[in-house]
């Protein structure tokens, strides 16, 4: 039975874990869980993942929904990253590009609160990537030389920048050269994976830069309002 992956690709740890599965040669069958319709927390999704989380794989009778090397030294390396991971960057990118683009492009009211909060978070977690996760010899996080699960969650999550205006993308990314050439490294190192599996941000920043057609379609709005706030 070949190898199932739940996943939504407008989720920034789906994204990640199909990457991984494509570097890697697995042969997966790619399930689609709408998390714009909350499909993820249905009591059929529950028997998956009690979590009622995304990613999840399934391999026959075995069901996994988080994996990290077995050494536990790079375990707990990989650990340390995550852990700051969702406390910091995950929270910061997500509510910034929702309070300054995604609800304003829409025309709903946004948290400018919020918005200036995720600001300042967002620059510091970018600030402790190049001055302490990118220290060492490698080019990828803990100095690794070849990207892990963590390179691959933060830089799936930075990629939600990508559907800002370029301006303020480059405001963001132009003091920090070294973040650049990591996220160059990653996208490189999993080529051709890393571009088709965010082809659906191309998708959602066309659709945004396209005012007439925003206007003209109501109900693709609205899904785009729908699935970004329920990744978050």
């Amino acid at each position: 039975m070949k190898l199932e992956v739940y996943a939504d690709r407008m989720s920034q740890p789906s994204r990640a874990g199909i990457i991984f599965c494509k570097v890697n040669g697995i042969d997966y069958t790619e399930l689609k869980v709408d998390i714009s319709k909350r499909e993820h927390l249905t009591p059929e999704f529950a028997e998956i993942n009690p979590m009622k989380q995304l990613p999840a794989i399934v391999d026959g009778k075995f069901k996994l929904f988080e994996r990290y090397p077995a050494d536990l030294f790079k375990r707990s390396k990989i650990h340390s990253v995550l852990y700051w991971h969702h406390s910091n960057l995950r929270r910061a990118a997500a509510t910034y590009v929702t309070n300054t683009t995604i609800l304003p492009t829409l025309g709903h009211p946004s948290n400018q609160q919020a918005a200036a909060e995720a600001e300042k978070l967002l620059f510091s977690s970018l600030s402790k990537i190049e001055s302490f996760w990118l220290k060492g010899d490698g080019p990828f996080l803990l100095g690794g030389n070849q990207p892990s699960i963590a390179d691959l969650s933060l830089v799936c999550e930075l990629m939600q920048l990508e559907v800002l205006d370029e301006k303020d993308r480059d405001r963001f990314f132009g003091p920090y050269k070294k973040v650049q050439q990591w996220i160059k490294h990653t996208r490189n190192a999993t080529s051709p994976h890393f571009d088709n599996v965010h082809i659906i941000l191309m998708k959602v920043k066309e659709k945004l830069t396209n005012k007439p057609l925003m206007e003209a379609n109501h109900g693709g709005a609205r899904d785009i309002e729908k699935r970004w706030r329920s990744r978050m």
